[in-house]
């Protein structure tokens, strides 16, 4: 039994995710859900969520349905290349992001428009699945914080564990049994209200917003781990890695 209904109609893309991947999902992991009524029941929000796995998506998708929410995504433009999934997506409402490009921008304004249509974006700020060796959240990109200071919506932090059992980082071929924990719990709204209300957003104010973001999430998952991060978080740019480059599997 989902913990909050859904307030809007799932449409065809999300009524066929519920009936082919749904089952799936609950025969292979047991769910332990946490704080999900955290999540605004209605309204435009930016949930912001530490990156594990490829299999990311799919977990966020059943959490936030479960709480009454339809996820909105900015996803990488290649999986908008193929028919089918292109197709798909597209139908579902998701928004294709095209790293290092002009066109950039344009995700980022469809999200902004899409947040001030009352909607619920889903954003893994880390850019990509993270290179910790232990997994634990990188640094931040921008992207959440500059959504949420342009649209004034609540940024609510999501820590997740257990996804990586499912399916290691990078790996194509899941661990499906026997049944996977996945933990997700919620936080409070990140409070950004100090951080400035300057148009556009200095890079040290959204540097500001970014942290602020990354530290409630990490807190989540130290909650959920029962561990301290490191104290300094992995950079990628900092260790000279690639958005696209594999690290070692784990899990």
């Amino acid at each position: 039994m989902r913990p909050r209904k859904l307030d809007q109609p799932r449409g065809w893309t999300f009524t066929l995710g519920a009936v082919i991947l749904k089952p799936l999902f609950f025969l292979t992991t047991k769910r332990d859900w946490i704080d999900g009524l955290k999540i605004p029941a209605s309204g435009g929000c930016v949930l912001v969520i530490n990156h594990l796995s490829h299999v990311d998506p799919l977990t966020a998708a059943v959490f936030t349905h479960d709480h009454g929410r339809l996820p909105r995504y900015l996803a990488k433009s290649g999986l908008f290349r193929n028919r089918f999934l292109g197709h798909f997506l597209r139908s579902a409402g998701q928004i294709p992001v095209e790293r290092s490009s002009v066109n950039a921008a344009g995700a980022y304004a469809a999200a902004v428009a899409a947040v001030r249509a009352g909607e619920c974006i889903v954003i893994y700020p880390e850019g990509t699945i993270t290179r910790d060796p232990d997994l634990w959240p990188m640094t931040g990109k921008s992207g959440a914080a500059r959504i949420a200071l342009e649209t004034g919506c609540p940024v609510i932090p999501i820590g997740q564990w257990g996804a990586q059992d499912l399916l290691a980082p990078y790996a194509k071929k899941p661990d499906l049994f026997p049944r996977k924990a996945i933990h997700i719990k919620v936080g409070d709204p990140v409070d950004l209200r100090d951080i400035g209300d300057a148009a556009p957003p200095s890079a040290e104010t959204l540097a500001s917003a970014t942290e602020r973001i990354m530290r409630a999430i990490t807190d989540l998952v130290e909650d959920l781990r029962g561990e301290s991060a490191p104290a300094v978080r992995y950079d990628m740019k900092k260790a000279g890695a690639g958005d696209d480059h594999p690290r070692r599997e784990a899990g």
